[in-house]
């Protein structure tokens, strides 16, 4: 399998598929230092987190970009099919501590920037840098096919950031080319955060106090227990979210799953695949053809995998 050369992403992007949670109150901070993966107790304004909320378990029932409006106030934003059931079970928690949660989707716009549009805005950022700009607030991403991105939220009404306009599928495709992967409905209560290669990424502060399954998921990462990563992959045809990925060497139990999926502007689709180790280095994987039927998977009606080199080193690799 051939790939064409990389092309460059430029522009604005009106993001459709993100919510925005709020936490207002002078503790808003320290209740979710207690609840999520990253540090928010020591928060300032120019940095943004990235964050898992996860059960009991360690298992991911969300993921997070989250960052400080001001002192008393922090949004997290997040996959929008996941936010009305997270802002629930967050709730349940808050019980005297002096913070109000609620979903405030509607007070803000959204926007992706790609390349020249995140740049000319936060020249030279490093990922999970934060700024103002005017009334909005831009935090830098992991940049993906060689380019810049950000985020910029800023309150409904305010005038769209500059550059040309990119469309919403190939800010998805760059979503997915970064390799940060952001939770959805269809792989909830999936995957411990190393899975998704939080850890190598920002997304867990292993020096932290405790929250909801935090035992498991430093068991992971110190007792060598970890055995599936995140990886890039790109198939010719089409790829879903939830959708199992096997070897030949095993038809009946699944080696990974897609989590995040997008439409490539070279041909085929690219994802990003919650898989074992020891599979990465396989040349025979496949995305099995159908979902949820019982029967054993059919590497003839299946999407044969590639799968690509990540954009960022791995922890354990650094």
């Amino acid at each position: 399998m051939t790939l064409p050369s990389t092309p460059s992403l430029n522009g604005i992007t009106a993001i459709s598929h993100l919510g925005v949670i709020r936490a207002v109150g002078e503790d808003a901070a320290s209740f979710l230092h207690g609840q999520l993966t990253n540090d928010f107790a020591l928060l300032d304004m120019q940095h943004a987190r990235l964050a898992a909320f996860c059960t009991a378990k360690g298992r991911m029932l969300a993921s997070f970009v989250g960052f400080k409006r001001s002192q008393d106030e922090i949004l997290l934003v997040c996959d929008r099919s996941l936010l009305a059931p997270t802002l629930k079970r967050l709730s349940m928690f808050v019980l005297r501590a002096k913070c109000k949660l609620s979903d405030a989707t509607g007070e803000f716009s959204l926007y992706g920037l790609s390349g020249t549009a995140a740049e000319a805005l936060m020249p030279a950022a490093r990922p999970w840098d934060r700024k103002d700009v005017g009334p909005a607030s831009v935090i830098a991403l992991y940049p993906a096919a060689g380019q810049a991105r950000a985020l910029w939220l800023a309150p409904a009404g305010t005038p769209e950031p500059a550059g040309e306009t990119l469309p919403e599928a190939l800010w998805l495709w760059g979503t997915v080319q970064s390799a940060v992967a952001t939770l959805s409905a269809p792989v909830v209560d999936a995957f411990v955060p190393q899975m998704l290669n939080y850890e190598s990424v920002g997304g867990v502060n292993f020096k932290k106090g405790c929250y909801p399954g935090q035992e498991i998921v430093a068991r992971s990462q110190f007792r060598g227990t970890l055995k599936r990563r995140a990886y890039l992959v790109h198939a010719d045809t089409a790829l879903s979210v939830g959708q199992e990925v096997f070897s030949p060497e095993d038809l009946e139990q699944a080696t990974g799953t897609v989590v995040q999926a997008a439409a490539s502007p070279l041909g085929g689709w690219d994802a990003i695949v919650s898989m074992q180790i020891a599979s990465a280095s396989r040349n025979d994987l496949f995305a099995h053809a159908a979902l949820n039927e019982g029967h054993a998977a059919d590497a003839t009606a299946g999407a044969a995998l590639q799968v690509l080199p990540l954009p960022y080193e791995l922890l354990a690799d650094i």
